[in-house]
């Protein structure tokens, strides 16, 4: 009933009124003064008895109900005085004037145009400057030519080389681009569909709103609204992930050229390359997400506008609730690319590993991102499409559902409506802060303090997130006490709210990220002994290795859920639920650095992908190797940051979706006061389901990507099996360099051409899988609380969305680090961390096992297993390990193998018989066991468990008043206990 004023009045037997007089004035005048009676009487009862028992239970619940019955008084007023008039008569005069009272209803009277003049300056001026950002790195990456150079002293022969491998890294470059565009428009084809279907049933529901005296009714311009919010979220997050996905594709080619040069200058270049990529879509994101929903909430503030002469008055309350569908739009988005991209890469990633590290492929098992792997182009292609795309989508999500929340609960506060447009649009502030904040801080980790070497980068990228979050504090104190008013009064608040309690809301959310980011790269990161651990655990084979992992997933959990935990203690006791999600966005202000950060680990693996596939050389890998672990670290603190502001986020909504519901409910028996009854069946039956649907939801999730990793592992096999005679993906897979290219040449001669995997069969294997099983997990997720609502009540909602919420949390954090650990444990062993630690038990009864463990621990990696220089010489100097593999594989191929199986010792250079346990060997196979069970864990169904507890709380928002016509908000079935009974 919020904007019937809005609208023009009627005549009816003589006497003019307005719209939300059509209900029954009589019946709704009355039944406001009775409530607010009730309501006064019961809040000056309460106000006694804690002035005689001194309870501050009852002195903050007196605080509530007045500050409820305050509201209820003045609308009630303003609906007698101002209810009708004769025609041609002069409207009665107001018991207050609505410029001096503007809480008179829910229109609020504007302080001044300057303020809007002002907040709209900031935040245009911090968007534009964004895009221009974006732009400007986009430009210097562009600046990176895809073909070699000419180094001084190259012979015609290497020359001729690179050429040839230039033109190879184009061809595979297009293949990738193709395939990710593909993907992409094929599963934006079914989200334009979902748009236009859940669009018009939120324009429906939506209407269907509950009046003051809890009836229903249809306004279809608030529908109208709702459903137009949707539709422009829906597309931002389309084009979040479009920006993303391209700009990815575009550079990873690029950065594996760059890790070409040689030296410093090799690690500098390919870092910068990736990092600044990443920051193109950390920049735009953010700048295109801020501006587009501001200029949504400038048009709405039109719409919702009154005049009482020159005072111009506006109804925030019911403004926000419909830009509410802003943040559902993005978030129904980023669930579909998340679910999609993640099924399709992961697919692509468990089948590729399987089949070529695990089963072997043709006789023997390929490197990684070998090029006669079939499923290794779907795996880069994936990369982009679920890694970036899908994150992309999630991270716009979350910051459009945490600054509606933050501008929905914000607008139940009087003291900031009436401070004025900058004190509501505040939330908007912190982006637009942040925004600038990154952009000056963006220069540490490519020109301040650039990264020159492999030990570099880690730090680089920790240093490059504490600087910022520092400066961000800074900034945001001498912000926050300038746009907020310097009282107010909140909602579950006993004390009066200060600008400080705000901004230590938003400190807290601001370090807390940080701190749970922290933690878990000690959990993900092999530079730290849990994953080293794990990498450990798998000399007895891959299910101890899966057990260690599993451990280290639910350990992880205990810190972050103990800081998020605090957070939201502090930000309530300080500022309710506005303050709650004012942590939210403090978390996510940095959201420009972290997306730079997440999006070049996506772009260094690909980098690595192409440089395997292309045959560069081996130092060209061993620098995109050691920017994808570091990547993956990164990967892991972004998810940790994701994570923790979609608690906070979802809390935040459920704190609106409990306003929502108790606005036209009676003052005394408003949930806002009186809370929710745990012990109600409705809530606690609720509760459990609601935790149960995480598990449902991985469940469908987990289980897409096993059959479609099934599928893609078969399809591998069956092109090997079918390609006969020497030109075949067997043959060819089982040369080496030098072979092959020698091979090549002759086929060259002969006019033929190098056998090459049919690509695109896995990439459409991937592609359909992903597309077909989308569609009931994210179904599951939207349609669960619409008909918790529907057929329950709004006491179901609540006690579904706590379980959710709990349960994701807790599942999200520990599936992410889980199979981050697993990732990182792998790439450990590969990079030949676990030699030297692992005894050849011969049968020796002089074996000292504790000695052998102590000597490990001084002389381990490739370095203790270093051999002579060649096999069978007698020089006395020694070569790397993996050189003195390959030459042993090409002159006693049956000794390599015993090697590889741990049936043959390797004697370290302090004389100790170990085995071998890098890549190729069994601890490595065990190891990538666990890789692949930890997959979908961290890049498929946890990621996305972020995304189910905001979606399902953003829904619930949105259609709170849908729910609230329904039997008084107690549903269909008339499940609930709120006041009103059944209709």
């Amino acid at each position: 009933a919020k904007c019937h004023n809005m609208q023009r009045s009627s005549t009816v037997g003589g006497v003019s009124l307005v719209p939300r007089q059509r209900a029954g004035l009589a019946r709704q005048a009355a039944t406001l003064v009775a409530v607010a009676v009730c309501a006064f009487a019961v809040a000056s009862y309460y106000q006694a008895s804690a002035a005689n028992v001194g309870v501050e239970l009852l002195q903050e619940n007196t605080a509530h109900a007045k500050h409820a019955v305050h509201r209820a008084m003045h609308k009630a007023m303003k609906v007698v005085t101002k209810s009708s008039k004769l025609e041609g008569e002069a409207a009665a005069p107001a018991v207050v004037p609505a410029a001096a009272h503007p809480e008179g209803d829910d229109y609020v009277a504007e302080v001044g145009g300057a303020t809007v003049w002002m907040a709209s300056t900031v935040i245009f001026t911090c968007g534009l400057i964004g895009c221009l950002f974006a732009g400007f790195l986009f430009y210097t990456v562009s600046q990176v030519s895809l073909d070699s150079t000419v180094e001084e002293g190259e012979s015609a022969t290497e020359v001729a080389a690179n050429k040839e491998s230039d033109e190879e890294l184009k061809e595979i470059y297009e293949i990738i681009r193709e395939g990710a565009q593909s993907f992409l428009w094929a599963e934006y084809q079914i989200c334009f569909i979902f748009i236009v279907a859940f669009g018009t049933l939120i324009l429906v529901l939506t209407s269907r709103v509950s009046n003051a005296v809890g009836e229903g009714e249809w306004q279809w311009n608030i529908g109208a609204l709702t459903a137009l919010s949707f539709v422009v979220g829906g597309l931002t997050s389309i084009l979040s992930g479009y920006i993303g996905m391209m700009v990815a594709v575009f550079s990873n080619a690029r950065t594996a050229v760059c890790a070409k040069k040689l030296g410093e200058a090799g690690w500098t270049a390919s870092f910068n390359c990736a990092f600044r990529a990443g920051g193109v879509m950390g920049y735009s994101l953010v700048a295109l997400s801020m501006m587009i929903l501001y200029i949504l909430a400038l048009i709405y503030r039109e719409i919702f506008s009154k005049y009482d002469g020159p005072v111009r008055s506006v109804d925030y309350k019911t403004l926000f609730e419909c830009l509410a569908g802003y943040g559902l739009g993005g978030s129904s988005i980023a669930m579909f690319g998340r679910v999609g991209g993640g099924i399709f890469t992961k697919a692509a990633d468990v089948g590729a590993d399987l089949s070529g590290k695990v089963i072997g492929v043709g006789g023997q098992k390929l490197d990684e991102d070998s090029p006669f792997n079939p499923g290794v182009i779907a795996d880069n292609v994936g990369d982009n499409v679920g890694d970036v795309a899908g994150m992309g989508s999630d991270l716009f999500g979350s910051f459009g559902e945490a600054s509606c929340a933050a501008l929905l609960i914000g607008a139940s506060c009087l003291a900031i409506e009436e401070a004025g447009w900058i004190a509501v649009v505040f939330p908007l502030y912190i982006a637009s802060a942040g925004l600038l904040v990154c952009l000056v801080t963006s220069f540490l980790a490519t020109d301040i303090m650039p990264v020159r070497k492999e030990e570099d980068i880690e730090t680089a990228l920790k240093i490059q997130l504490f600087v910022t979050a520092l400066l961000m504090t800074f900034v945001m104190y001498p912000i926050t006490l300038f746009c907020l008013p310097a009282e107010m009064t909140i909602l579950g608040v006993s004390d009066t709210v200060t600008p400080l309690g705000v901004f230590l809301c938003i400190a807290a959310g601001l370090w807390g990220g940080c701190a749970i980011g922290f933690i878990t790269e000690y959990y993900t990161s092999h530079s730290y002994q849990p994953v080293r651990d794990v990498a450990r655990a798998s000399e007895t084979g891959a299910a101890t290795n899966i057990i260690y992992g599993l451990a280290l997933g639910y350990q992880s959990v205990i810190l972050p859920v103990v800081i998020i935990s605090g957070i939201i203690f502090l930000s309530f006791k300080l500022a309710g639920m506005y303050g709650v999600a004012n942590a939210a966005l403090g978390m996510l202000g940095t959201l420009a650095t972290c997306l730079a950060i997440d999006v070049y680990g996506p772009i260094a693996d690909n980098a690595g992908g192409v440089a395997e596939m292309c045959e560069m050389p081996s130092s060209v890998r061993d620098k995109t190797d050691a920017l994808d672990a570091a990547g993956n670290t990164t990967a892991a603190i972004g998810k940790g940051f994701a994570i923790g502001s979609a608690a906070l986020v979802s809390l935040a909504l459920f704190g609106a979706f409990i306003t929502r519901c108790s606005t036209n409910m009676p003052a005394e028996e408003s949930l806002t006061i009186k809370g929710v009854n745990l012990l109600s069946p409705i809530v606690f039956s609720s509760i459990l389901f609601g935790a149960m649907v995480p598990y449902w939801f991985s469940a469908l999730t987990m289980r897409s990507v096993g059959e479609a990793a099934n599928t893609m592992v078969l399809e591998i096999a069956r092109q090997f099996a079918e390609s006969k005679g020497e030109n075949s993906l067997g043959k060819v897979a089982a040369m080496d360099f030098h072979q092959r290219q020698k091979y090549k040449a002759e086929l060259a001669a002969k006019g033929e051409k190098l056998v090459k995997p049919d690509y695109e069969r896995c990439i459409s294997i991937s592609t359909q899988a992903s597309l077909r099983e989308m569609i009931a997990p994210g179904v599951l997720v939207i349609v669960t609380p619409v008909l918790a609502g529907a057929l329950f009540g709004v006491e179901s909602v609540s006690g579904l969305l706590t379980g959710a919420i709990v349960s994701s949390v807790q599942l999200a954090i520990s599936m992410s680090n889980t199979g981050g650990a697993w990732d990182n444990s792998k790439k450990y062993t590969e990079k030949g961390g676990l030699n030297g630690y692992f005894p050849f038990r011969d049968g020796d009864p002089d074996f000292d096992e504790e000695v052998f463990r102590k000597d490990a621990e001084n002389h381990n990696g490739n370095g203790c297993l270093k051999q002579k220089v060649n096999y069978g010489s007698t020089d006395t100097d020694r070569t790397d390990i993996k050189e003195w593999l390959e030459d042993l594989k090409e002159k006693d191929a049956a000794r390599f193998d015993k090697i590889m199986a741990g049936e043959e010792a390797v004697t370290t250079t302090d004389g100790r018989k170990t085995i071998y346990a890098g890549k190729k060997s069994n601890v490595h196979a065990a190891a990538v066991v666990g890789d692949t069970v930890g997959d979908p864990l961290k890049d498929t169904s946890g990621p996305a468990l972020n995304i189910v507890m905001k979606l399902m709380a953003i829904i619930s928002v949105v259609f709170a008043d849908f729910f609230m016509s329904l039997n008084h908000g107690n549903g269909l079935f008339c499940a609930g206990e709120l006041p009103g009974g059944c209709f």
